[in-house]
């Protein structure tokens, strides 16, 4: 089987900020209420004439411009999405053209917030097959777009972002491996109810709001800190690594207590935890990328780190990437 490496990363933000004083005029809100439950401050939001896609395309080019390859050397394209620019064509597609790349395979991946963690796994076993050499994973979401900013417990919590990164067929191991989970039977516990099939668009779904992320929170948090403490463990026994062994984890930035609460449960210091939660929020997949695109631009990785990568999602989903950082 042949090594898999992240040879560059990326990510965008966009420059419109929603901050908590914001949200203290929109909602019945204050900015300490805010930042003592979730962690957060600020958070993006994609403006008006820019889509999903842009939000990628933007992010794929600096991952392209830190890897120093061009474009025309990508091989397939994976794209996780919770809010993709149309049904269809894929997202995917769409970043395809804005990079002017032509005859390679891409497509979406949905797996909510765990979705990036899902799609650099599903990158590394395209590689390490020898099917192809070179892959770009990006994970872009326009959370605001599912935002419902008269529901007060959830309109805090979502922001816009991109992160992106290349992976390429390399002499040493980078990806290391996986661990992947799912269970459907938790559908209603964190979702977005009607614009597909089961509910197509009608008065009935948009005069309730029905197009809007719906999540029980209370219930999340537990499963959540259960499901990420699990995950981590389980990608650390498969490889016989001890947590003092990881550099950092890179956490799913869904709330800074979710985020304390599994550092607690694992018995790992604060300190180990990358969080970046307080300027943007939660991005769902995007957070992951744009966490590892800070940690390794800022010089606070260096070469031959180890990292885990984890998250949980709607689906529910959850999983971890463990990663050997080789730029």
């Amino acid at each position: 089987m042949t090594n898999v490496s992240i040879i560059g990363t990326g990510s965008f933000l966009p420059e419109d900020t929603l901050n908590n004083r914001d949200m203290e005029v929109m909602v019945d809100t204050t900015d300490e209420w805010i930042l003592t439950r979730t962690g957060i401050r600020e958070r993006r939001i994609c403006p008006r004439n820019m889509a999903t896609s842009d939000l990628g395309y933007r992010a794929s080019l600096l991952a392209c411009e830190d890897a120093s390859i061009s474009p025309s050397e990508i091989d397939f394209i994976i794209v996780a999405t919770v809010t993709p620019d149309k049904f269809f064509p894929s997202t995917a597609c769409l970043i395809q053209s804005k990079l002017g790349i032509k005859n390679i395979p891409v497509f979406d991946l949905s797996a909510a917030c765990t979705g990036f963690i899902y799609a650099l796994e599903t990158a590394r076993n395209f590689i390490s097959c020898k099917t192809y050499k070179t892959g770009l994973v990006v994970a872009n979401e326009c959370m605001s777009r599912l935002t419902d900013y008269t529901d007060r417990s959830i309109c805090v919590l979502l922001g816009d972002g991109a992160g992106a990164a290349i992976v390429r067929a390399s002499d040493e191991p980078g990806l290391l491996g996986s661990y992947l989970g799912a269970d459907g039977s938790y559908e209603e516990m964190l979702h977005a109810p009607a614009g597909g099939s089961f509910l197509p668009a009608s008065f009935d779904t948009i005069e309730n709001h029905l197009h809007y992320m719906k999540m029980e929170g209370s219930a999340l948090f537990k499963i959540a800190i259960q499901s990420m403490s699990e995950s981590v463990n389980k990608i650390l026994d498969a490889h016989n690594l001890k947590k003092d062994d990881l550099k950092i984890v890179v956490p799913h930035q869904a709330n800074m207590r979710i985020i304390q609460g599994v550092a607690r449960s694992l018995g790992m210091p604060a300190e180990k935890f990358f969080v970046n939660i307080e300027k943007y929020g939660n991005m769902s997949a995007a957070c992951i990328p744009i966490a590892l695109d800070e940690a390794g631009r800022s010089g606070f990785l260096k070469k031959g780190d180890l990292i885990v990568t984890v998250a949980f999602g709607g689906g529910l989903t959850w999983g971890a990437n463990l990663i050997k950082w080789t730029k």
